[in-house]
Parts: structure tokens; sequence; C-alpha cells
């Protein structure tokens, strides 16, 4: 089959927006120290590498793993504060968890909204589904533009609205009572994606109950765990009963399972405590006219 044949045979049966896309690109870093993906530094110590590896010896990788990794999903719910009565789903990551979401709400015209900057995966992602995507900028300051938020939700009526909080990239939380008002007024899902709670100290996990229309996404990746690809997705049994019927079967691995019950206790402190080293030394950067943005730690909000 030639070349020819072969290009008109993938745009006969590609979906054209598909093939318009460019593949998630990550860069090597070759030499240089890498900081774009937000990964823990840290290794662990010796001592506890040296269990780990002694117990996943026994692990039985002949065997599938448990389907809804109902062990280690009660353990991060006991760990991450999920209110009573609300229930969780495991994914490969945060982002397989958008993807099921987008993939139960993607109705004909159904719109994905999300406050831009932010994670480049909704937008992705929502296009994946056959999904429209509506970004709405932040303000100058990084905030949510509460005017523009309010018109575009009233105007594009979304199935689903994204906030990052803290923001990524722009490492800010937005204001509570901003994030509340977004969520009184969707017509349909709020997606709050606290990837980074872990730094931020602040959450609305503790508000699923209050809301019927909220769910709650984190990851492990930010905590030292980034390449175990885990993510948890926490709201009402009316949401999560539904989302559970797109999650593929077994897609938390034993390895995944049984590393992730280890190794829940994490190194946040220490990196907090870079943080301000960092900042304390690019703010002495003045003749390279450097002015650290405030992070997580003191742009809470209201």
């Amino acid at each position: 089959m030639s070349d020819i044949v072969k290009r008109d045979m993938v745009k006969r049966w590609i979906r054209d927006d598909i093939r318009e896309l460019s593949a998630y690109h990550v860069p090597d870093p070759g030499k240089m120290i890498k900081l774009d993906a937000m990964e823990n530094p840290y290794l662990w110590p010796d001592e506890m590498k040296q269990q780990w590896l002694s117990q996943l010896a026994d692990i039985p990788v002949n065997r599938y793993p448990d389907p809804s990794a109902a062990k280690l999903t009660k353990r991060l719910e006991q760990v991450m504060n999920v209110p009573e009565g609300m229930r969780s789903i495991l994914g490969n990551g945060s982002d397989e968890l958008i993807q099921i979401i987008c993939m139960a709400l993607a109705k004909p015209d159904s719109v994905v909204m999300a406050a831009e900057p932010t994670f480049v995966m909704y937008q992705m992602i929502a296009r994946f589904t056959n999904m429209k995507y509506q970004g709405i900028p932040l303000d100058s300051e990084f905030q949510l533009d509460m005017e523009a938020m309010l018109e575009a939700i009233e105007t594009h009526q979304p199935a689903v609205i994204f906030l990052a909080y803290p923001n990524n990239p722009t490492g800010n939380l937005f204001s509570q009572q901003d994030v509340k008002t977004i969520i009184e007024m969707a017509p349909g899902l709020v997606v709050v994606d606290e990837a980074y709670h872990a730094f931020a100290g602040h959450s609305f996990m503790p508000m699923l109950s209050d809301y019927d229309n909220l769910v709650v996404m984190r990851t492990v990746s930010k905590m030292g765990l980034a390449g175990l690809r885990l993510g948890i997705l926490s709201g009402p049994d009316e949401w999560l009963s539904e989302f559970d019927k797109v999650r593929l079967p077994y897609n938390i691995n034993v390895l995944t399972q049984f590393s992730a019950e280890f190794a829940l206790e994490q190194q946040t402190d220490q990196i907090c405590a870079d943080r301000e080293i960092l900042k304390e030394a690019m703010t002495g950067l003045k003749n390279h006219q450097c002015s650290p943005f405030n992070s997580t730690s003191e742009l809470i909000g209201s």
C-alpha cells in the first residue's frame, strides 16, 4: 500500500478535529533542572525503599487487580478527609478522571468550560470527546473574571466547569466566594481540581455535602508519586455511580494499588519550606527584574 493510499485511508476514517490536533508533547529536559512538571524532587529514604521492595516481591502480578481498588479507595478517602456519605472512584491519573467525566457528559453540543490559562487537558479531552470548549481568561491578577464567567455560564450553559484550585500554571487560589458563586450559578457539574491541595492549605472537599453539583478531584502525583499515575474523584453517589460505568475495568494495576497504600506519608512540608527559600532567593535578583508571584500559601482568598 502506497503512502498516498494510507494517508487517504486515515483521512477518510479519522475524525477531522482529531487530525487537526497535536499529540501531548513532553520535552526532554536534557541537562537542565526539570521544574515544569512540578514533580516532588525527593526520593524515598533507603530504608523505606528496601521495605517497599521486599513487600513488592509478594505482589501477585499474575492476577487481575481488584477492579474497584476498594481497599486503596477507602484508605485514600480517610487520608483526604472525604466526607461521610460521599463516594469516590480512582483513575489512572487525573487525566483519566477528566476523560471519564467528559465521556459521561458528552451529549451533542455539550460545553466544557474553564478559566484560562489552566491545565491544558481540560481543553484537549473536551475535543477528544467531541465536546465544545469555552475558555474564559483570568483577570490581570490571575483571579476569576466573575463578570465574564457568569455571562459565559448564562450564554453557553456548560455541562461541566473545571476549576483548578490552586490553579495550574498560575499557582494561586481563586477567591473561595467566587468559586461558590460559580457552583451555585452553574447549570451542570463543577469539578474542583485540587491536584496541588497538599501545598494549599484549603479545600472544597468539606463542602461536597453542601452542593449537589460539586465533585472534587485530587492526585498523588504532586506528593512524590507521579510515577504511579493515580487520581481520585469524590462526590455524591448520583454522579459517581454514572462515572463508574464509563471507567474501564482494572484501571488501577496491582503495583500501583500496593505502592500507593505503602507510601501515603508524603514529603510536602519539605517542599513548602524549599518554596520559601526559592522565593527569597528570586526576590534578591533585582538586577534581573525577577518578581516572584505570590503562590498558594499567601493567596487563599475570601
